[in-house]
């Protein structure tokens, strides 16, 4: 009986142990109005885009490799209008971060995926971009990626 008592006292120490050294949650998640004009050079006019944009950031913390965090860009409901024109567009896309370490090793990832789409043909707006590292226990940069591409369709 005491063996018993002995190994459920160990067992929840180790639990309450190891749940101090993990945890996870959402640190935000909310959505922010915005309005901005936007020159773009494919549409041929400046466009006002109003509506809210989703934030959402995350964090886990582990006892091997440190912290992640991540976050999480979305257009909500968001509506352009063509200021010469008066052509309605929609915002759409998503971009995300993920960041791994405090310290090396640690590895950063960017990718943005951004669309304004607009009336008819050829009148769409796609940016593409990625940007990554890895750094290894050394501090030497592994990996690094850059890619932008934005284009009119």
């Amino acid at each position: 009986m005491k063996r018993r008592l002995a190994l459920g006292s160990l067992a929840g120490a180790m639990v309450l142990f190891f749940a101090g050294s993990i945890s996870a949650g959402v640190i935000a998640n909310v959505a922010i109005p915005f309005e901005q004009v936007i020159d773009i050079p494919c549409f041929g006019e400046d466009v006002l885009l109003t509506g809210f944009l989703h934030v959402l950031v995350t964090e886990t913390a582990d006892a091997k490799d440190g912290l992640h965090t991540t976050i999480h860009f979305q257009p909500m409901g968001a509506v352009g209008t063509g200021l010469t024109t008066g052509d309605v567009y929609r915002a759409t896309g998503i971009t995300r971060n993920a960041v791994s370490g405090l310290e090396v090793p640690f590895y950063a990832t960017f990718v943005n995926n951004f669309r304004i789409i607009g009336p008819g043909k050829g009148n769409n707006l796609l940016v593409h971009e990625v940007f990554h590292m890895t750094v290894n226990p050394l501090g030497e940069v592994t990996a690094f990626v850059v890619l932008v591409d934005a284009e009119c369709k």
